[in-house]
């Protein structure tokens, strides 16, 4: 009974803690420009990341190691430099933007600025990072995500014409009045918001808290292929919302409240206080993941003690990695940038960085000297070096897209 619970537990977790500040924003900005039409990008970006998740939570299962920590190792200092670099380059902007969208969702209690929260939403997640247990941080959070799933109910409750919202699912059903180039833009932007690089390596770094071995491998891919996947549905859910709120207005999203502004239209005030419980939950969850993993990163490819199952005097460094990011994190918050805007950049950046995270990902997986027999198999393999393709396209097209279509202005 007590393995169930594990695997009940582990999915609702994943599901509440898939979505984050990149999730809710880029998926209500395409549903109200796209309707439907990008979905198909929503679900490959799941895939992708279930594909890979997989693979990193394999290897801290069996090597009882965490993966940055056998990049390095296995491919050199070098081209583990090169990988912290450009990971912790993104994860750092992502808790900048988890910080601000919970600041964001407080100043829809309390009207009070974001820029006057964010100071002490920091000091908050410093907390928790320092003195929480680890499967504190997952599972309370990720279980209050679930308040997300308002949307799919929501999206029930507008009564949308479900054949013509359907028939958007088609990439040729492109609203006319926008441009293949901003399409393309919001589809690179909706691939990095679900495969950003933080989610496997905390999802190693996790495994090797909670100390998994060989046995729960089958706990950890009921986790994967059925939490993140559920998770995604509500990423659908969300870009339907907008979809049929704001898409035949004409509407654009450009702040948290017009996220949740279809919920409060078809539910009403129950919905938006539930809505608002969300996004505290997934933003601060997801500031803590981001958080742990900008310390996760650099204290493994340092060497370096880390980790929340030893006591912070023992891993001094780790600790003062995460107050360092987290004050930085802070000071760029308090000069008034507009957490959406950080937002929208992260995803675009995320996308620019994925071949350096996930290619030596799959090297590491196939590394018998590590793996022995759970080492990747020839569908693991197919569908990783599928994805590194079309995770190299989306690396190349993200900068010129963005520049050319001004960041999704057209």
């Amino acid at each position: 009974m007590k393995r169930y619970f594990a695997v009940l537990l582990g999915v609702l977790t994943a599901i509440g803690g898939f979505v984050d500040i990149g999730d809710l924003v880029t998926n209500a900005q395409a549903g109200a420009r796209f309707g439907w039409s990008l979905v198909w990008v929503v679900v490959l970006g799941v895939l992708g990341i279930c594909v890979f998740a997989e693979m990193s939570g394999r290897i801290a299962a069996v090597s009882h190691r965490a993966t940055f920590d056998l990049v390095r190792e296995r491919l050199g200092p070098r081209m583990g430099l090169l990988n912290l670099f450009g990971s912790m380059s993104v994860t750092f902007l992502t808790f900048i933007a988890e910080i601000g969208g919970v600041a964001l969702a407080l100043q829809l209690l309390s009207s009070v600025s974001h820029v006057l929260v964010a100071m002490f939403v920091a000091a908050a997640v410093w907390i928790v990072l320092w003195r929480a247990k680890f499967s504190s941080i997952e599972n309370v959070l990720g279980l209050m995500g679930l308040a997300l799933i308002v949307f799919a109910v929501a999206l029930w409750q507008l009564g949308p014409d479900w054949s013509e919202l359907s028939s958007q699912l088609s990439p040729a059903e492109k609203p006319a009045a926008e441009g293949w180039a901003v399409y393309a833009f919001f589809g690179v932007a909706l691939f990095g918001a679900a495969m950003t690089p933080y989610e496997v390596f905390f999802f190693s770094s996790g495994g090797v808290e909670e100390r998994w071995t060989s046995k729960d491998i089958g706990v950890m891919r009921a986790n994967v292929f059925l939490g993140f996947p559920l998770g995604g549905v509500l990423s659908v859910a969300i870009a339907g919302c907008a979809a049929v709120v704001f898409l035949p207005q004409g509407i654009t999203v450009e702040t948290l409240g017009q996220v949740g502004l279809p919920v409060a239209v078809a539910l009403g005030k129950i919905g938006l206080a539930v809505v608002v419980l969300g996004f505290f939950a997934a933003t601060f969850g997801a500031a803590c993941e981001t958080g742990l993993s900008v310390g996760y990163s650099l204290a493994q490819y340092s060497g370096f003690q880390w980790g929340k199952y030893v006591r912070p005097r023992e891993a001094a460094g780790f600790h003062v990695v995460l107050l360092v990011a987290t004050v930085l994190a802070a000071g760029v918050l308090l000069t008034g940038v507009d957490p959406i805007m950080v937002t929208e950049v992260s995803v675009v950046f995320s996308a620019l960085a994925l071949p350096l995270t996930y290619f030596p990902i799959l090297v590491v997986a196939n590394d018998p000297d590590y793996l022995g027999e759970h080492r990747n198999g020839r569908l693991a393999n197919v569908l990783g070096v599928f994805y590194l393709v079309v995770i190299t396209i989306a690396s190349i097209a993200a900068i010129p897209l963005m520049v050319i279509t001004s960041m999704g202005q057209g």
